[in-house]
């Protein structure tokens, strides 16, 4: 199960799992998808957003590339509301910086 953050919406998913396909998107490009409903101007916001949060990376006039943390929260990997990756021992969350680890 991924782990959006409370500031994602359902495009993000899609925005995301389209440029990890394509290996780049530009607004216009992602527009353009059958299964991207909303207009340019509202990709556009969703993809500052996404990169705000390290998701994706601008690479200048539109286009982005997903990021490591993108890649890891489509991989179910990654808290994209903590801002952090999720331990693979620990099924219920986001690893935790300072946590102790369970005494047995």
């Amino acid at each position: 199960m991924r782990h959006p953050g409370t500031w994602m919406t359902i495009w993000d998913d899609r925005i995301l799992e389209h440029i990890r396909a394509d290996e780049s998107g530009s607004v216009g490009d992602l527009t353009d998808k059958e299964n991207i409903r909303v207009t340019n101007t509202h990709v556009s916001r969703r993809c500052k957003k996404l990169a705000e949060h390290g998701l994706l990376k601008p690479l200048g006039n539109g286009v982005y590339v997903i990021t490591e943390e993108g890649e890891a929260y489509l991989d179910e990997e990654y808290d994209a509301e903590s801002g952090a990756y999720l331990d693979a021992g620990e099924q219920n969350g986001p690893t935790v910086g300072g946590a102790e680890s369970a005494q047995e």
